[in-house]
């Protein structure tokens, strides 16, 4: 069997790598975990949660690696009702409405990167 023992990283393509590590760091509080260059002109970028966990690293577009998309990505959060009317007021575009909360689905709500990546916050540790 493989070694595996979690999950490291995850993939979000962003047309811009200094605007996203702006957007993860300035409007969520990610740190920023790696910026390496590579190849020919590359950069290999990392923004990682101040809880820790795995990383999410921020790639210019290859092939159908392309910005704009359902990422699959819930971020756990104590007080999603606090997060998304702190996102709101700083310009970030949320869910108008939050969902679950009713015992049996978490409090949860999506937003949009500055790319359109779509993201979940969900109520949890």
């Amino acid at each position: 069997m493989p070694q595996i023992t979690r999950v490291g990283r995850v993939i979000v393509p962003v047309m811009d790598q200094d605007e996203a590590i702006a957007f993860y760091t300035e409007k969520l509080g990610f740190s920023l975990a790696a910026d390496t260059p590579y190849g020919e002109g590359d950069r290999w970028v990392e923004v990682a949660p101040p809880g820790g966990g795995a990383a999410i690293a921020l790639v210019t577009p290859r092939g159908e690696t392309q910005p704009g998309r359902m990422t699959g990505i819930a971020l756990s959060s104590p007080d999603p009702r606090a997060d998304h009317a702190e996102l709101q007021a700083n310009g970030v575009d949320v869910d108008a409405e939050l969902m679950g909360g009713d015992g049996t689905v978490p409090l949860l709500f999506f937003f949009r990167d500055h790319d359109g990546n779509h993201l979940m916050i969900v109520e949890g540790q």
